[in-house]
C-alpha cells in the first residue's frame, strides 16, 4: 500500500500527540507543518524533522496529500474549506465546525470535490472502545435499552496555557469533551434521532490558575455545564452530563445497559482501559479481556482514512460521524433554550468495527 504524506496545521498543545500517534502507521508520512506563527512552526519544525511552511505554501504542495486541521474551533470549518479547495484530503481536530451551516459547508465541498474528510475523535478506534463494541456486537448485553456518560471537571484554567478559548464561542464542556462521548454512544448504539437539554453558564468570568495565565480572568460566553438525553434511532435511551462546573464526583464515566446485563467502558479520551461486564441475575462485575490494541494513539484516523481512501471502504473517524455528533451536541443546548424536544436531522452509518487481533501498526483494508 502506498505511503501517504501528511501536512498539519496548527503546532498548538495537541501537534505533538499526533506527530507519536501517526508515527506507527507505514501508511502514512508526516512530512510538513504550518502555523499563522512562523517561529512556532519553525520551532515545531525542528524538534520533529518535518519542513515548515506557510498555510498557503504548504497547500501548494503537489507532494501532500493529506492535511491535518489543528487549529482553534472557531476556524475549523475555515481551515477545513482551504484544504478541501486545494485538492487534498482534509482530517480535522474535533469539533467539525462550532454550527451546523459550516459544517454542513465542509462536508459538501468534500463530497463535491471527491476528497475524503475526516475528523476527531478517533479515541473509538482505541481497544477499550473497540472492546466495548465487540461485546455488544456479539450480544453479550442483550438489547441496549439504556446509557449514562459524564464527564465532569471545574474546567481547564487550572493547567491549560491557552485556556481562555475554551470559554468563547465554539467552547465549553460539550464542544470540548462531548465530541469524546457522544462519538463513543454513536460507535457503540448508532445515530440519534432526537434529544432534549438543560444548559447553564454558572460563572461570568473565570480565574486563571495556570503556571502561563495565572490570575488572568477569562470572560465566560457559553454554558458550562449542559445534561440531557439522547434518544437513539435503536430506542435506546442515553444520560449525558458535561461539565466545566463541578470540583470532584464518583459518577461513571460511560455505562450501557442492556437487557441481558450491563458494560462499563473506559474512557472515551483515550485508547485503552478495562471494559467491565455484569450479567443478568449477578452483582459482580467482572473485567472482560480486551480484543483489540489499545497501543495506539491519535493520528490512527488519519491512518484508517490513507488505508480507506486507496481501498475504497468508509474510513471510520469520518466527517459525516461528526457532523451527526455535532448536531447532538448543539441541539441539547437548542433544547434547554427552547424548552423542549429536538428533532435530529442528520444521521449516520454505525462505524464499521475494527477487526479484532489486528496488529498495532495495522488497520483492515
Amino acid at each position: 500500500m502506498q505511503t501517504l504524506n501528511v501536512g498539519i496545521i496548527g503546532t498548538g498543545n495537541i501537534a505533538p500527540a499526533y506527530i507519536k500517534g501517526c508515527a506507527p502507521f507505514d501508511v502514512i508520512n508526516i512530512t510538513a507543518c504550518a502555523d499563522i506563527l512562523a517561529d512556532r512552526a519553525q520551532a515545531f519544525a525542528a524538534e520533529h524533522g518535518l519542513v515548515a511552511y506557510s498555510v498557503v505554501d504548504l497547500l501548494a504542495r503537489d507532494d501532500i496529500d493529506i492535511v491535518v486541521n489543528l487549529t482553534l474551533p472557531a476556524t475549523h470549518a475555515e481551515v477545513s474549506l482551504q484544504i478541501i479547495e486545494a485538492g487534498k484530503h482534509a482530517y480535522c481536530e474535533k469539533p467539525l465546525a462550532i454550527n451546523r451551516a459550516d459544517g454542513e459547508s465542509v462536508i459538501r465541498a468534500a463530497k463535491a470535490a471527491g476528497l475524503r474528510m475526516g475528523c476527531a475523535p478517533d479515541t473509538f478506534l482505541g481497544g477499550g472502545g473497540q472492546t466495548a463494541r465487540k461485546a455488544i456486537d456479539d450480544g453479550l448485553i442483550g438489547q441496549p435499552i439504556a446509557a449514562t456518560a459524564t464527564w465532569l471537571s471545574h474546567g481547564h484554567e487550572s493547567w491549560h496555557p491557552n485556556a481562555g478559548f475554551y470559554y468563547l464561542e465554539g467552547g465549553g464542556p460539550m464542544l470540548d469533551m462531548g465530541p469524546y462521548y457522544v462519538t463513543a454512544l454513536i460507535n457503540l448504539m448508532g445515530p440519534v434521532a432526537r434529544v432534549s437539554g438543560a444548559a447553564r453558564m454558572t460563572f461570568a468570568e473565570r480565574i486563571a490558575t495556570s503556571e502561563a495565565l495565572m490570575g488572568q480572568r477569562l470572560p465566560v460566553e457559553v454554558n458550562t455545564h449542559v445534561a440531557g438525553t439522547l434518544e437513539f434511532e435503536s430506542g435506546a435511551i442515553a444520560t449525558v452530563i458535561m461539565s466545566f462546573d463541578v470540583w470532584g464526583h464518583n459518577l461513571p464515566l460511560i455505562e450501557i445497559h442492556g437487557s441481558e446485563g450491563s458494560l462499563s467502558v473506559p474512557d472515551p479520551n483515550r485508547f485503552d482501559g478495562a471494559v467491565s461486564l455484569v450479567k443478568g441475575g449477578t452483582r459482580d462485575w467482572v473485567d472482560f479481556p480486551l480484543t483489540h490494541s489499545t497501543n495506539i494513539g491519535r493520528g490512527a484516523g488519519v491512518a484508517d482514512m490513507a488505508t480507506a481512501i486507496q481501498s475504497g471502504r468508509p474510513h471510520r473517524a469520518s466527517g459525516d460521524l461528526a457532523l451527526h455528533a455535532l448536531d447532538i451536541m448543539l441541539a441539547l443546548e437548542e433544547s434547554s433554550e427552547l424548552g423542549r424536544h429536538i428533532e435530529i436531522k442528520s444521521t449516520v452509518e454505525q462505524p464499521l468495527a475494527l477487526p479484532a487481533g489486528l496488529a498495532d501498526d495495522a488497520l483492515d483494508m
